[in-house]
């Protein structure tokens, strides 16, 4: 594997921006949620086909053969035999948490205390904090995640860092120091003012710079004091083109928790809209314990929930109701939420998706699973105009995918008989073996 930062500089094998380019492999992308339509109207394929971009956009996507006539010496890339899809997008992942991944034994609330609190008070460590953010996107950029969705810690640091990082790399990236200002170690807490002024100069520093975005991170409301969720709230209504990104009905004994600390209010997510903080451009991560009437609020404010499987079934937290969310017209993205989810990829994390769904008498057909890994992930960012599939003016990321990446692979995918067949053997056995390339804004960073 191959990694190259310096793409704007010019490194072998790496087009300067502002040069027209051109790769050449099996085109698939989505255009709307195959689960809700007609595949022939939501799924576009060019078995030989040609991606043409420029100056970090998408030109062009269709057949190789009508599209190599008409741009002369346009170099291109073969990948003939790799399937390219548009990259993938993770709705839901804490890089303070990489090096906890795969900590034994405990459900959501004593895996806090034993794993995740004790990992990001290490966060301290200005350092550190920009050794792990830079580990942490170059296993992103190794598994074909081109977006994220990102937890900090309470640290501004945190954020400083893996903003730093992702702008060196080049990608879209939403992140945000968390905000915890009780039932947690006094050492990762902040407080009403200091969450607030903190996350506005983080704000102002960062949000809309590059490829940038922030967001407002309140860790849960059970971490959080309604004087700090008011201040959470403040700032959501004065930024509202910030995300907010927060946990939401992971757990049962969470939900619990959450009902004695705030019995005033009807449900989980009713303690966050009395904050002001459901509305668009907030993703809520898990959103497994929850009724029809706040799905169907969700759905009315413009809410995402991001489905994250790995994590329900590794914390044993609970199974995601995709048919639920979809049915009430929630917007829905994969997320891998590292640590508790036990792998950075979104061809493992949605080869667990189909599991979950499938316990639940739910199908999810490969189709679908790579509409939740890019345009719908895409759409619970509301980023669908900038990314998520290869039509034109789009940014210019995307991935290329080997279905023969390793011998069991191969030898599976020679005995397809349909792209749906292929598609889905491949994600149920793929993993970053199988990421070909992965380029970024119309640069190549991984091969």
């Amino acid at each position: 594997m191959r990694y190259s930062h310096a793409g704007r500089r010019g490194v072998a094998g790496v087009r300067l921006i502002g040069s027209r380019q051109a790769i050449r492999g099996s085109l698939l992308h989505c255009l709307a949620d195959p689960g809700e339509h007609s595949e022939a109207s939501t799924v576009e394929f060019f078995e030989d086909g040609l991606l043409l971009f420029e100056n970090g956009l998408i030109i062009d996507a269709g057949p190789a053969a009508s599209l190599l006539q008409r741009i002369g010496d346009t170099p291109v890339e073969d990948y003939t035999g790799k399937l390219v899809v548009p990259g993938f997008i993770d709705c839901h992942v804490h890089f303070p948490q990489l090096d906890i991944i795969a900590g034994y034994g405990e459900q959501l609330l004593d895996w806090l205390n034993r794993y995740a609190y004790p990992a990001e008070m290490r966060f301290e460590n200005k350092d550190y904090a920009a050794e792990v953010a830079g580990v942490f996107l170059d296993e992103l950029l190794a598994n074909g995640t081109t977006t994220a969705l990102v937890f900090g810690t309470v640290h501004p640091h945190s954020a400083d860092a893996i903003f730093d990082a992702a702008q060196a790399r080049g990608m879209r990236l939403i992140a945000g120091k968390v905000l915890m200002d009780r039932h947690c170690p006094e050492a990762l807490r902040d407080t009403p003012a200091s969450a607030y002024e903190d996350s506005l100069a983080l704000i102002e520093r960062w949000h809309g710079r590059a490829r940038l975005g922030y967001a407002i991170t309140p860790r849960f409301a059970l971490t959080s004091s309604p004087e700090q969720l008011a201040a959470a709230g403040r700032l959501a209504s004065e930024y509202p083109d910030v995300w907010m990104h927060t946990h939401l009905a992971e757990n049962t004994e969470e939900v619990d928790e959450i009902a004695r600390l705030f019995p005033e209010n009807r449900s989980y997510l009713d303690v966050y809209d009395h904050y002001g903080l459901v509305r668009e451009r907030s993703v809520f991560a898990h959103c497994l314990h929850m009724d029809d009437t706040d799905r169907q609020y969700m759905a009315a404010k413009g809410s995402a929930a991001a489905f994250c499987p790995t994590s329900n079934l590794f914390l044993g937290s609970g199974l995601f109701d995709l048919r639920a969310m979809r049915d009430a017209n929630v917007r829905c993205g994969l997320g891998t939420d590292v640590g508790g989810g036990t792998s950075l990829s979104m061809l493992r994390t949605a080869s667990e998706a189909y599991k979950v769904l499938h316990l639940q008498d739910q199908a999810l057909p490969a189709f679908r699973s790579l509409y939740l890994a890019t345009l719908g992930a895409a759409e619970a960012l509301y980023l669908e105009d900038k990314l998520g599939n290869f039509k034109c003016g789009k940014e210019a990321d995307f991935v290329a995918l080997d279905p023969a990446a390793t011998p069991l692979s191969a030898r599976r995918l020679s005995h397809a008989t349909t792209l749906d067949e292929e598609l889905f053997a491949l994600l149920m056995l793929g993993d970053d073996r199988h990421i070909a390339a992965t380029w970024v804004g119309g640069e190549l960073v991984v091969s």
